[in-house]
Parts: C-alpha cells; structure tokens; sequence
C-alpha cells in the first residue's frame, strides 16, 4: 500500500510541475531570427573577399563555401556544394524569401544543374537582396532584381 501511495504521489508530482516549458512560437522564431541574424552578419564580414574556387576564408571564398562557413557559425550543417544545399530544408516561393533564405541557380546554360547559391540578407517590399560570391567579383551583394540573377534562378529554399 505505501509503495502504491508513493507510486501515486510522484505521478501526481511529475503530472502537475508539467515536465520542462514548450517554447512558444514566439520564443522560437525570436531564436531563430537570432540566428539568422548572426548567419546574415558573419556571412557580410566577407563582403569584399575576392573568389576562389574551393574557398571557405578571407583568403578566398567561393559561393557554397560562403554559405557552408555562415551557416555553420550558428552549427548548422549544411553540404558543402550547391546542388547538395538545394535538397535542404523546405523550397518556398521566391516572393516569400526572408532574410537567411537560400536561393539557387544555374549559371551555366549548357548544364542543367544548380551550379550557385546566395544567401537572402533583405526582403524589401518584395525587392530581394543576398549576397554570394562571384567569379569576377568576389563576395558581392545583389538584387534579385537584376536581369542576370533574374534569369538564372532557380529555387529559394528556407533551412531555418
């Protein structure tokens, strides 16, 4: 019987404390646009980085390793090549990319495959902004706007 009563007794217990608090949906996005944040940011300290293929420093960076070393600040893994990169997370509407979205393309006619990647910094009234690393001119910010990147996109993609 005092084993039944002590049984009891702790159920009851570990019933009404509750266990550990769920977060909330707004402590969870506060979080992640934390994240997003410091992703965005790193990511812009290499603003100026001239392009080497295989890149992942200020030595050199090319656009998945820019991606790859920004996301990994925040200890997320993600592949180190684009096309890998863009079977991550949940592909979205373009019109909805938020800043530490991912977006692709193909750069490269004769080849149907995604070959780059930027990261969304800024969503202003549906005028995208991301940054990436260029061949001819290293890690650069652009728009989504212009003709080029217009042209070459392929899917936006939303990991965090």
């Amino acid at each position: 019987m005092k084993k039944l009563f002590l049984f009891l007794s702790l159920t009851m217990l570990c019933l009404s404390c509750g266990g550990s608090k769920q977060p909330t949906a707004t402590s969870s996005s506060k979080k992640s646009n934390k994240s997003v944040d410091r992703i965005v940011t790193h990511a812009q300290e290499f603003e100026g980085t001239r392009y080497k293929f295989g890149g992942t420093d200020k030595r050199g960076m090319d656009c998945s390793g820019l991606v790859y070393v920004s996301f990994q600040e925040e200890s997320i893994a993600l592949p180190r090549i684009s096309r890998d990169m863009a079977k991550q997370g949940k592909r979205i509407d373009l019109s909805k990319a938020q800043k530490g979205d991912l977006v692709f393309f193909q750069t490269n006619k004769n080849r149907k495959v995604i070959n780059h990647v930027g990261l969304v910094v800024a969503n202003f009234n549906g005028k995208i902004q991301f940054i990436h690393s260029t061949s001819s001119r290293g890690v650069i910010t652009s728009s989504m706007d212009e003709r080029y990147w217009k042209s070459a996109f392929v899917e936006a993609r939303r990991v965090i």
